[in-house]
């Protein structure tokens, strides 16, 4: 009786799907590895099966002929170079899913897509596009959850298969289409940081503008005017003023889009009509922005802790002890209590203004801002977000709150770079301001809602339409 159960469980169990990769390289191994894990079967297909080394635990290894009468779904993780064997095969893949994983070293290094080129050697079979943006150690360690990939491919049957099994493992699949869009797809893994590409070069422009800038106010002015030769401060004391510059304008550059979209929508009276492509372009790397301008707030945190250490610091100091000693005295303290508290301030809003900055950053990660809801991400990233700019700002402000009208402030009659920074955030906050007033967030609300502004002349149309 309980051999005869244990049929029947057997019998109620469905074997596991076989699926089959050509190349037992890294990729080939981690792929399946993982596809092992999802519950598959696997057997590979190499020139040398004795010789192909490990393999995954539970996996076969056979020849590419047997391998592929063996299987209806194969993946293809070798290099375009050897496709010859392919070709030679082609009555056995006769009606097979092939899926393409390869990838090339640069664009356009062949004439056509390897996709293309695959189709056109085994004809009859049906080949897909898909999973070449897949790294084998993101395989390997299982770290696909949402990832997303694309799959393009000239039969909707192959595709709905590879994407089934793209789901079991935990992709996201977009198709892109038919075949024709395999030469995009293969161009998507030489892509290098196209998110961080404007970000970057905003954050280098305003660096080197900035480190010229004071450069030439503080290092070469004090040479050419007083003949003080202080370039040592070039390394730590400049850094250290490039780098809150570039933060500030940073995080006010992550906000200015969004208030510039939102007078172009009270301006236009609709939500419907597409921002222009620049502005599309900017709200979409704001992301980027913000971690960037949260690295250069760190290094400006970190420079300003090493400040005491600082050779000329020590020796400053050191002197001035060793000058009371001589002279036998010591030097009174005077007490300024606006200056204690301008200084305290000024401390006090660094420290918060950081530590709301790295709140922005953390949420703007994919496994922290995923479990917010929709109401805590949008009002951590914009009201939070808001007050860490006014934050960091009045931090600026009061760094500089008795130096405006001083004379002395302007060498060569050119401002602070302090001052300069203040323009942009104080220009996002002036602008965020009016968007608060009652009567302008009333009415940006209800664009925002659908509601559209209709033009004088539709209106009358509607008049007379209503008259007859």
């Amino acid at each position: 009786m309980d051999v005869l159960l244990h049929s029947l469980d057997m019998a109620a169990v469905p074997e596991p799907e076989l699926v089959c990769i050509f190349g037992t390289g890294d990729l080939g191994r981690s792929l399946g590895l993982r596809l092992l894990q999802c519950g598959y079967r696997v057997v590979y297909g190499s020139r040398r099966p004795h010789e192909c080394g490990p393999l995954p635990a539970g996996a076969e290894v056979m020849t590419h002929t047997a391998a592929a009468q063996a299987a209806g779904l194969i993946f293809i993780c070798v290099h375009r170079d050897h496709y010859e064997f392919l070709e030679k095969m082609e009555h056995l893949l006769q009606g097979k899913v092939l899926v393409d994983l390869s990838n090339n070293l640069k664009k356009n290094m062949y004439p056509e897509a390897n996709a293309a080129y695959l189709q056109r050697l085994v004809p009859k079979a049906f080949v897909v596009k898909g999973l070449n943006t897949l790294s084998a150690w993101a395989l390997q360690n299982g770290l696909l959850a949402g990832k997303q990939v694309y799959l393009c491919g000239d039969s909707t049957e192959a595709k709905q298969a590879v994407a089934q099994m793209a789901t079991k493992l935990g992709l996201t699949v977009l198709d892109k289409g038919s075949l024709s869009a395999a030469r995009e797809l293969e161009d998507f893994p030489l892509k290098l940081f196209p998110e961080w590409r404007l970000p970057l070069a905003i954050a280098l422009g305003l660096s080197a503008f900035f480190f010229f800038y004071l450069l030439i106010r503080d290092v070469i002015y004090a040479y050419v005017e007083n003949g003080n030769d202080i370039s040592y401060r070039i390394i730590v004391s400049l850094a250290n003023k490039v780098f809150p510059i570039v933060s500030l304008i940073m995080l006010s550059l992550c906000y200015l889009p969004g208030a510039i979209a939102a007078f172009l929508q009270l301006y236009r009276g609709t939500k419907y009509r597409r921002f222009p492509n620049w502005l599309d372009r900017w709200m979409l790397c704001r992301k980027q922005l913000g971690l960037v301008a949260l690295g250069y707030a760190f290094f400006h945190a970190i420079y300003t802790f090493i400040i005491p250490i600082r050779y000329s610091v020590r020796h400053k100091l050191i002197s001035t002890v060793v000058n009371e000693m001589k002279e036998n005295k010591t030097t009174p303290f005077y007490f300024d209590n606006t200056e204690a508290w301008g200084t305290d301030s000024f401390v006090a809003l660094g420290i918060l203004g950081l530590f709301l900055f790295v709140l922005l950053g953390l949420t703007s990660l994919p496994s922290v801002g995923g479990t917010l809801s929709w109401r805590e991400f949008s009002f951590i990233q914009s009201k939070l977000g808001h007050l860490t700019l006014f934050i960091c700002t009045a931090h600026g402000y009061i760094y500089g709150w008795n130096k405006f009208l001083r004379p002395a402030t302007y060498k060569w009659y050119t401002p602070p770079g302090y001052m300069l920074c203040l323009i942009v955030p104080s220009v996002v906050l002036v602008l965020k301001l009016l968007l608060l007033l009652p009567c302008v967030d009333l009415t940006l609300t209800r664009i925002r809602q659908g509601w559209e502004r209709a033009k004088p002349g539709e209106e009358m149309g509607e008049m007379k339409a209503t008259d007859l």
